[in-house]
């Protein structure tokens, strides 16, 4: 790998924007080379003010462009699978945000082209394994600092939603997250979902039930629950507490300086995701290009990418049944273990 990563940014949404620039302006040895966007005027908007980038309207161009050496995937995920077997076909270092593709099936699939590289180059976008709070739970836990972790209570809380919102993305676009945390957090597989529709806020537009609560086991019996509230109007928080055999160990709590003035105190809540993660996304970047010049991976796996997919599909069926689902994983090929 050369000194600098040269960077084809495949997507120039809201996500694909802000990888931008971190890429031009925070992150160490990587530039960005290309943006493509199917919205060519998007993309170059998107290279305005960086020096030597080019603006495509597909992935193949920039796959093909000499002056690229790496990939990150920011489009939807529905188009992911397609560009991840060309830039692995390519050798390139990939990061792609989340979810690697949208079903088990296709991520497996994924999963079996790396496998057949014999080598890693796919580092999927789950940020919050770099946020200073988790990294600092996962210590307590792998530490044993507080004795062996018991259960694990989740609070995802969004301000609303867009247009379009499903039930369904409920689990796929949110409690995803927090399948990958849990796994994170205790070094398991996940082996069940539950999902428990209960009083609906008048807040969810028609057609999506809001709250949920989700209930999750692990492969030792560690207990999980995620409060999945997406239209809870106050901003946006998401919070962990974790219970052990001799402590609790909470994160993720309200930020910013506690007030107290004019006869009420209180603090501040992050209004999105961007503000409550925007470290953790340099981080996870920074750590992506650095493995990259040493020819490995920085972050999570393909197959952390397939088994949150597996879980997805379990939330999913568990959100129609309400009966306990089994999370049905292939077995783990040696390239991940």
């Amino acid at each position: 790998m050369t000194d600098i990563l040269r960077v084809a940014v495949i997507g120039a949404g809201r996500m694909g924007a802000d990888h931008i620039k971190r890429l031009s302006t925070r992150i160490h040895g990587a530039e960005v080379a290309a943006v493509v966007d199917v919205d060519l005027a998007r993309a170059q908007a998107a290279i305005a003010g960086i020096d030597g980038a080019v603006a495509l309207a597909s992935a193949e161009e920039a796959l093909n462009n000499g002056d690229v050496n790496a990939v990150l995937i920011a489009t939807p995920g529905f188009l992911h699978e397609e560009i991840l077997y060309k830039s692995l076909e390519k050798g390139f270092p990939i990061l792609c945000e989340k979810p690697l593709t949208p079903d088990a099936e296709s991520a497996w699939k994924v999963v079996q082209a790396e496998t057949a590289l014999g080598h890693k180059r796919i580092q999927v976008g789950f940020m919050r394994r770099f946020d200073a709070e988790y990294a600092a739970l996962g210590s307590v836990i792998r530490d044993r600092e507080l004795g062996e972790l018991l259960m694990l209570h989740h609070q995802h809380r969004n301000p609303t939603t867009p247009p379009g919102f499903t039930n369904e993305m409920l689990i796929n676009d949110s409690v995803v997250h927090e399948f990958d945390a849990i796994r994170f957090f205790t070094g398991e597989e996940i082996t069940s979902v539950q999902v428990r529709l209960g009083k609906a806020t008048r807040n969810a537009p028609n057609g999506q039930h809001d709250p949920q609560h989700v209930l999750i086991e692990t492969e030792s019996g560690v207990l999980a629950d995620v409060e999945i509230y997406v239209n809870a109007k106050f901003g946006y928080e998401v919070a962990t507490q974790a219970s052990f055999e001799d402590g609790i160990v909470s994160i993720g709590g309200d930020g910013g300086p506690y007030v107290r003035s004019a006869g009420r105190w209180g603090g501040k809540v992050t209004p999105g995701f961007e503000e409550r993660f925007g470290a953790a996304y340099d981080v996870e970047v920074q750590a992506w290009v650095d493995a990259a010049h040493r020819g490995e991976i920085g972050g999570p796996t393909a197959w952390d990418g397939y088994a949150t997919a597996a879980c997805c599909e379990a939330g999913v069926e568990a959100q129609k049944s309400g009966e306990k689902v089994a999370v049905q994983l292939n077995t783990k090929p040696e390239l991940y273990k």
